[in-house]
């Protein structure tokens, strides 16, 4: 059975780990993200300062003992995946990413909630 901090430890890494590759991979892909972007009605400048958020956010969370920061990084990326998620949706396709980094998001809050109070 996973205890508390295991859980807390495996969401967290797992997400913002993935979220530190997608923020590199706006770098590398920037034209084909850009169509994905404009199909989405979103202006294409947003893409980098995007990609720089992911990166400097996953980093305070992984690192950083602040907790401001970190919850100003969790509300960030709760916005993030809660429009991404409705972005999808508009245009009428459903991408599992947002739904499931929302639940890996809430999951690793919620149980840092506990340690943060020690």
């Amino acid at each position: 059975m996973f205890k508390q901090k295991d859980i807390h430890q495996i969401t967290t890494i797992t997400l913002f780990s993935l979220l530190i590759l997608t923020g590199i991979l706006y770098f590398v892909f920037y034209e084909r993200l850009a169509a994905y972007f404009i199909s989405y009605g979103y202006p294409i400048y947003l893409i980098y300062p995007l990609a720089i958020a992911k990166i400097v956010g996953s980093v305070v969370i992984l690192i950083t003992k602040n907790k401001f920061l970190k919850g100003l990084a969790y509300a960030g990326f709760f916005f993030n995946f809660l429009l991404a998620f409705f972005a999808h949706v508009m245009i009428g396709e459903f991408d599992p990413f947002p739904t499931i980094s929302m639940g890996l998001l809430l999951t690793s809050y919620f149980t840092s909630k506990k340690f943060d109070k020690n």
